[in-house]
């Protein structure tokens, strides 16, 4: 067997070698460098990668030559369905999708992806595949103001929600993305085949990091959820029911990527927003009631995708707690510095400022939250938060507001 002289051949054999995920791939590939490094690699050599061992270094080797199989099988696949294999290092591969933590070996592609122009501000809109009229609408509105404004509409191209979303992308002259917990060769639901074959006819892209002739299954969906929001800029949430799989992905947004998150609140009394109520009521997720509110949130992370500054500057929940728990906190650039219990006090602050950080003492909050506690204006209290960000006195996880002094 012979290593092919296309990378992204060789990646693809990789990716079919038998118990081979994102985790250990890119152990393999830290540890030899390449794919074909990996594929023309001996079972002594296999097991001396972290988390590899004698066991799996042999089914390896003796599975090399069915992942040639299947490899060559995918490639004449994808041809014939029109779809295109990129992978990380491919320029249309989506930059923030990179920076999230065991990112997708490979991206199956029907359409067009274009994070250098057309999709360099993408949003996911997510929600409940049983949704209320009232879940329409809002999904319709948001949707479609914000597509028109140039962001790229991400959701899952399920029933309800994701299916409203996609459609009002596309009717407002917006693009949109499809992540299906399937692969392309398969159109679930099949309901959406028009819709699907819009998107890829040139507003957009339907994408999988399934192989081909993946079924559809519910074990596929939290994989899909992860890239839904590995792909955007923050994830808005229209209407769920209390076990709704989008609260799932507004989890991974904000403890995994460290991504804003919002959601549309609806009627105390209707099971269809319970799990969205409580999202909000819980600080983990924005409030937002127009369009406006959500490219008023999105402004920042913007600017710091625009700079390249953007998996620097939002760092996921959980390092933050750790950094904060080690008496430190990461700053932009990739900086950690120790913490200073008197970088506050020693800063020049306004009045309104020293109230912002005073109400970040005890906990992380939304921006919601600290309008409450303070009870200044919205837009007084963003504006503060926006300085603080800048001077590093205030660090944001996800919807949340850390102070980095103490």
């Amino acid at each position: 067997m012979q290593s092919s002289p296309f990378a992204h051949l060789d990646l693809l054999r990789v990716s079919h070698l038998p118990g081979i995920g994102p985790v250990l791939l890119d152990r393999l590939l830290g540890t030899l460098g390449s794919p074909a490094a990996i594929l023309d690699a001996s079972s002594e050599r296999l097991k001396s990668v972290p988390g590899i061992g004698p066991d799996r270094a042999s089914k390896i080797v003796a599975g090399k030559e069915t992942a040639y199989k299947i490899a060559d099988r995918e490639i004449e696949l994808a041809v014939q369905l029109g779809v295109r294999i990129i992978t990380r290092e491919d320029p249309q591969f989506p930059p923030l999708l990179r920076t999230i933590p065991s990112p997708p070996v490979l991206l199956y592609v029907k359409g067009t992806l274009d994070p250098a122009s057309g999709d360099r501000f993408p949003l996911a809109l997510v929600g409940s595949r049983q949704c209320t009229q009232y879940g329409r609408e809002q999904a319709e509105r948001f949707a479609g103001h914000l597509a028109s404004t140039g962001i790229t509409i991400v959701s899952g191209g399920a029933r309800g929600i994701d299916g409203v979303a996609h459609r009002a992308a596309l009717k407002s002259g917006g693009r949109t993305i499809a992540v299906l917990g399937c692969g392309l060769q398969h159109i679930y639901p099949q309901e959406h085949a028009e819709l699907f074959e819009t998107i890829a006819a040139g507003r957009g892209a339907i994408v999988s990091e399934l192989p081909l002739a993946t079924a559809p299954s519910a074990e596929n969906f939290p994989g899909r959820n992860r890239i839904i929001s590995g792909i955007s800029l923050g994830t808005l949430v229209i209407e769920a029911g209390k076990h709704s799989g989008s609260l799932i992905t507004a989890k991974i947004a904000t403890e995994e990527h460290g991504r804003e998150v919002f959601a549309v609140p609806g009627r105390v009394d209707s099971s269809a927003s319970e799990g969205t109520l409580e999202l909000i009521k819980s600080g983990g997720a924005a409030l937002v009631i127009s369009p406006n509110d959500v490219l008023e949130l999105l402004d920042a992370p913007a600017r710091h995708a625009l700079a390249g500054s953007h998996g620097d500057r939002y760092q996921p929940m959980a390092d933050v707690k750790a950094a904060s728990q080690n008496g430190q906190l990461p700053f932009s650039g990739g900086e950690v510095l120790p913490a200073s219990p008197a970088t506050a006090r020693t800063a020049s602050l306004s009045p309104t400022q020293s109230k912002v950080v005073e109400a970040l003492t005890a906990a992380a909050l939304t921006a919601d939250e600290i309008i409450r506690q303070t009870e200044l204006e919205p837009a007084q209290v963003r504006s503060d938060l926006t300085i603080l960000e800048l001077r590093r006195l205030v660090i944001r996880s996800g919807a949340r507001f850390v102070r980095s002094d103490k």
